[in-house]
């Protein structure tokens, strides 16, 4: 007779994390419940009993990758002490990030959900408000980069907080796409220049 239910010492935690990494490799559209239950050695109603849903397990992933692998742009962000140095190590953050993800498919936050089908709609909405909060805090450190000198007065905010919210998502992309580090790093210097 089979054992039903969860493992003994079945590790959340641990399966969260491995739960992520799929999702990260493959986007939310792409994830199979086989894939994510064979991840972490448990059967569909063991997953459902952990997780609650596909969709609750997402959630939860996102949350962990914020906290976690995906933590390092926002920090480096914050921790610069002039506004160059701090979209700089954002950027480069950035890179180690995407070419850190399983199968170098870029932020989860960007790639997680792609297709936005109907049922999917929550999910597009819960990333891309993460995405705003990201470029939110870029035009916080910029704000406060014209207020400590390091920027001019005349700096268009609002466009640079988007502009480099959209690099971020190019960088991304083209870690997807097989870009290596040194073609990542060379979109750095570029994109800096916009704060001059």
């Amino acid at each position: 007779m089979a054992i039903r239910g969860r493992p003994r010492g079945f590790d959340r935690d641990l399966a969260l994390q491995k739960i992520m990494e799929v999702f990260w490799a493959k986007g939310y559209e792409a994830a199979q419940l086989n894939e994510l239950t064979a991840a972490i050695g448990i059967t569909p109603p063991s997953f459902y009993a952990a997780f609650g849903s596909k969709e609750s397990a997402f959630r939860e992933a996102v949350n962990l990758y914020v906290a976690s692998a995906g933590s390092g742009p926002m920090h480096a962000l914050d921790a610069g002490e002039t506004a160059q140095q701090a979209i700089r190590a954002m950027l480069l953050a950035s890179i180690d990030v995407a070419l850190r993800a399983p199968q170098s498919s870029g932020c989860l936050l960007i790639l997680g959900v792609m297709n936005c089908q109907p049922e999917t709609g929550p999910l597009y909405d819960l990333l891309k408000g993460m995405r705003k909060e990201t470029v939110e805090r870029v035009r916080a450190r910029l704000r406060r980069g014209v207020a400590d000198g390091d920027l001019p007065q005349t700096t268009d905010i609002p466009t640079l907080a988007s502009y480099y919210g959209a690099i971020m998502q190019a960088i991304s992309m083209q870690a997807r796409d097989g870009a290596t580090r040194q073609e990542l790093e060379a979109l750095v210097g570029p994109s800096l220049a916009a704060l001059q």
